[in-house]
């Protein structure tokens, strides 16, 4: 089994079969970090099949004011 590396970008990338081009990741990276940009609590999940990202789901939670202890 091949290992991933780390790029000159910081970004992980799979030798082999499974390898993305820049252009792939560009665009994951640009969602994530639009999605990182409006995300106070939650999570970002990568959904990936065949070694490729798929999808890029984003689940906000919402904090209220009523919960909080005073």
């Amino acid at each position: 089994m091949k290992t991933p590396f780390l790029n000159g970008e910081g970004v992980f990338v799979k030798r082999g079969a499974n390898y993305l081009k820049p252009t792939e990741w560009q665009e994951i990276a640009s969602h994530l970090e639009q999605m990182l940009g409006t995300l106070k609590f939650g999570s970002i999940t990568l959904v990936v099949q065949d070694g490729k990202v798929v999808q890029i789901e984003k689940n906000e939670k919402v904090r209220l004011q009523s919960n909080k202890t005073r």
